[in-house]
């Protein structure tokens, strides 16, 4: 058996569209312009943000461009200024033994006395001007020391050498306070 159904004609009565008002024309475009003010300002603050980023990353570029050489110049004034007054603590040690020459005395018996710990015959050379204020305040202070005191004309006011059979110790001032210097240096880096 078949199934036919019977044709319809469509309905034509349709009620036809009509046209919008202008009251919502006027609407319609003030929604699309009001989208679209908010798309092309959400782009324009987007792109805004990228150029501010770019050029804050820039000027970081420039601000550690600047600073290396500020830093390199800071440690080279630092240790320009460590040098110099490790010098100028050396003129003043210098003339210090030579106004107080109990301090150069002390250091020569503190090193004997080291020295002698180690049961070696030690020689001790000092500037002449100073061998010949140490002996006798040695002599009058009573300080015993276990080392033969010899001048030697080379060395500087306040200098000291120490020589053993196994030992050579530079006492100058100037190599005390190079080991002072490079101290200071070695404590200022990481």
């Amino acid at each position: 058996m078949s199934t036919a159904v019977a044709w319809r004609p469509p309905d034509l009565d349709v009620a036809a569209k009509r046209a919008p008002s202008l009251a919502e024309l006027a609407d319609i475009e003030q929604t699309a312009r009001l989208e679209g003010y908010a798309a092309g300002h959400a782009e324009g603050m987007a792109q805004a943000q990228s150029e501010i980023r770019r050029q804050l990353a820039h000027l970081a570029g420039l601000i550690d461009a600047f600073s290396r050489p500020l830093a390199q110049l800071d440690a080279e004034v630092q240790a320009a200024l460590a040098e110099l007054a490790v010098r100028i603590a050396g003129a003043l040690l210098g003339r210090s033994y030579q106004a107080e020459p109990e301090a150069l005395a002390e250091l020569i018996a503190d090193t004997t006395h080291s020295i002698g710990q180690l049961a070696r015959p030690a020689e001790i050379k000092l500037h002449p001007s100073d061998l010949a204020v140490i002996e006798p305040l040695l002599m009058r202070e009573g300080i015993a020391i276990e080392a033969r005191l010899l001048p030697d004309p080379g060395l500087g006011r306040g200098d000291v050498r120490v020589h053993t059979d196994t030992l050579r110790l530079d006492g100058s001032i100037a190599a005390r306070l190079d080991s002072v210097l490079s101290a200071l240096q070695g404590a200022d880096r990481p």
